[in-house]
């Protein structure tokens, strides 16, 4: 027994070292930890069990039959963050550069087997230099069986990736299905394909950072949804996440301990300022509504004039959706339809209540929305909005103008409860334009044109331009003191728990992608 016990230990032991201690150096050099000290990271101490550690690849081509690393470049398995079941693959760089062979590839489609039938998320830390050329087309199916597993999982458990080294070709499509991408800056990138190809075919000269580093796709692209400053940030954000989603579908996010106090938020009531043309920051508005310190955005540095994010009411997870008068007015355009509607889709799936924060003057007009088709993608925010089934709570702050009132959850499309502020203004457009197109005729007419303009701005204003009209048709619920907006909403997402709507029956609703 002891020589199979010593050989076994050594087996342990080629496994854990990887590549070798040299390249573990070097990826420490480098300023990112291993696979496996990523996992000890991410996960509860203690609470890893490494399945598939002795597996090799069955590749003899080009001298492979001598070159064979037990686990073949991917640590998988499963354990706990905060006691709740994850499963979890690390690519390993050391090993053929992370490599992904059919072996590889197997390892990672058994356990996202095993995270669908046990209904748990899957956390995908992706450090890999592609598809090993060596196996040629078995690599190749190796990706696709990945990319089928993932559309499996989709809106059954939460998928989230972590880029933490390079992510090129074949590789970049399983994160980009999945729910949540992470991105370390100066060490992870992704594109389909890369500086060298992009020379030949379009004679541009760029960076591998430019072309696909963590902040081109947190600001221009949106690929990314969170940065991090490095492995050990990327990992704790990933456990954080975690604490606002359930494990699956079938579930609700478990509410945390909250001690009821004095809920009412005077400030709210100085946020909005006078002039309806100043901006202000919807983030502080979503901060004195929350609990202390529990606003995580999504998509921060990306289309900024919407903010996406998870709080947490009353102990309880909320997903935030809300137009921000600090970029661009807050109008809708493509971006940020897109951005939103995303997220509202994935609240959906994982049954997590909206609250919808509305000062919106409408969509961007231009020629550049309208040829980046401006019309399919705010269709695609309306349509995410109107097949929501969780609980759905407005709250208009100020602006409401036009069709960007219909889109941002309205009553019209289904939402549960709609507020409004004393400043709300619900109207078609706001009172200067829609004094011009009325009262056209008359101010041209006018000795004093500017007078007459100012004068029936002014009236339009007071007969439009607050939320009573709305009010008195019952397109909002209540007219609210935002110093009690926050128990206004405790209450309202209370008296919703219990929410349940059945669709009419079909195979699944066709989206305007």
């Amino acid at each position: 027994m002891r020589k199979q016990m010593d050989q076994l230990e050594d087996k342990i032991a080629q496994a854990h070292l990887g590549g070798g201690q040299t390249r573990i150096d070097r990826q420490h050099a480098k300023g990112k930890l291993t696979a496996r000290e990523r996992i000890d990271i991410l996960l509860d101490d203690g609470s890893f069990e490494e399945m598939g550690m002795l597996v090799v690849h069955r590749s003899s081509d080009f001298g492979m039959e001598d070159q064979k690393i037990p686990g073949d470049g991917v640590v998988t398995g499963y354990g706990r963050i905060d006691q709740r079941l994850v499963y979890v693959y690390a690519q390993d760089f050391t090993v053929f550069g992370g490599s992904l062979s059919e072996t590889h590839a197997e390892k990672i489609c058994k356990i996202m087997d095993l995270a669908i039938a046990n209904g748990a998320p899957i956390i995908g830390l992706n450090d890999s230099g592609g598809a090993r050329i060596q196996e040629g087309i078995s690599s190749l199916g190796g990706y696709a069986d990945i990319f089928y597993r993932n559309t499996l999982a989709s809106g059954v458990i939460p998928q989230i990736s972590a880029i933490m080294g390079p992510c090129a070709g074949g590789a970049v499509y399983s994160p980009a299905i999945t729910d949540f991408i992470y991105m370390v800056e100066r060490s992870a990138y992704m594109f389909v394909t890369g500086p060298n190809v992009v020379k030949t075919v379009t004679n541009e000269d760029v960076s591998s950072e430019d072309l696909g580093g963590a902040q081109t796709h947190a600001v221009k692209s949106g690929v990314t949804h969170f940065t991090a400053a490095n492995d050990l940030d990327c990992l704790m954000q990933i456990r954080k996440l975690l604490s606002y989603l359930p494990q699956s579908n079938k579930e609700q996010v478990a509410h945390i301990d909250y001690t009821y106090d004095d809920e009412s938020r005077e400030a709210l009531r100085t946020i909005i300022p006078d002039a309806s043309s100043k901006p202000y920051d919807m983030k502080e508005v979503v901060h004195h509504i929350v609990d202390l310190d529990s606003f995580y955005e999504v998509h921060k540095d990306y289309a900024d004039n919407i903010l996406v994010g998870f709080g947490r009411l009353a102990g309880r997870s909320i997903g935030i959706v809300g137009n921000q008068p600090a970029s661009l007015a807050g109008v809708l355009d493509v971006n940020s339809s897109k951005k939103a509607a995303r997220f509202v889709r994935f609240c959906d799936c994982f049954n997590i209540p909206l609250l919808v924060l509305v000062d919106v003057p409408g969509f961007l007009p231009g020629t550049d929305q309208e040829w980046n088709a401006i019309i399919t993608n705010g269709a695609k925010l309306l349509y995410a909005f109107s097949e929501a089934t969780v609980p759905r709570v407005t709250l208009i702050t100020r602006k409401a103008y036009g069709g960007a009132y219909d889109v941002m959850n309205s009553k019209h499309i289904g939402a549960d409860m709609n507020f409004a502020w004393p400043t709300a203004e619900i109207a078609v457009m706001g009172a200067k334009g829609a004094s011009e197109i009325i009262f056209r005729k008359e101010i041209k007419a006018a000795d004093d044109p500017e007078s007459v303009l100012k004068q029936k701005e002014s009236e339009y204003a007071e007969k439009f331009a607050h939320p009573y009209r709305a009010a008195e048709r019952g397109f909002v619920d209540e007219v609210i003191d935002p110093a009690d907006t926050r128990i206004k909403l405790i209450k309202c997402f209370g008296m919703l728990s219990g929410k349940k709507i059945a669709g009419p029956s079909r195979k699944h609703g066709n989206i305007p992608l």
